[in-house]
């Protein structure tokens, strides 16, 4: 006998159940906080990002009442949240970028996808990524991180930041536009070995 198949519920459908059954909402935790933290630990450091994650859904929980019914996806509602929580954060994230840029050691938390990521980044180029990314304005970096390590689509960027999609749009080429200039104007990911 087969068993019958699951149907995923819609995180909107989770967050309303909450209103009467608290512990519907552990479902969101048991989805995104994986996700949350991989984000906060490549911004933060593993310590942070543990601490901000639980913050993270503390807060969503909180405010679960005032949750837009209209977005069945709330990882941007989540991800907007975790990067808030940086922005408080964005001395001890300018102060991991320096220690990175003087590290030689690959100290990130690793899974299946940060392990392909980190077969195929340059590493020679980390001193100067990571200085690009600490020189970078906050509202640039938050945008350029969502989406590259956050993984959000350009509209999740905005609903996370609560910006009009042309900002996200601009901040990322300006943001892409400065990285790709402390490298000197190349991609490390297209060079040859």
């Amino acid at each position: 006998m087969t068993a019958p198949p699951t149907v995923r519920t819609d995180d909107r459908d989770l967050i309303g159940a909450s209103l009467t059954d608290p512990e519907a909402f552990a479902a969101l935790f048991d989805r995104y906080s994986e996700m949350l933290y991989r984000y906060l630990s490549r911004r933060l450091g593993p310590e942070a990002a543990e601490d901000l994650v639980g913050e993270t859904f503390l807060i969503a929980f909180a405010r679960r009442s005032r949750y837009d019914p209209a977005y069945a996806d709330a990882r941007p509602w989540l991800f907007g949240i975790a990067t808030k929580l940086v922005s408080r954060h964005h001395r001890t994230e300018g102060a991991r970028y320096r220690a990175l840029q003087r590290s030689t050691a690959e100290d990130t938390v690793e899974g299946p996808a940060d392990q392909v990521s980190a077969g195929v980044t340059a590493q020679a180029s980390r001193p100067a990524l990571t200085s690009a990314l600490a020189g970078l304005p906050a509202k640039d970096r938050d945008v350029l991180l969502l989406i590259a390590w956050g993984d959000l689509s350009y509209e999740e960027v905005a609903r996370a930041l609560d910006i009009p999609v042309g900002t996200v749009r601009s901040r990322l080429n300006r943001a892409r536009r400065k990285v790709r200039a402390a490298l000197g104007d190349t991609n490390p990911m297209h060079e040859e070995e």
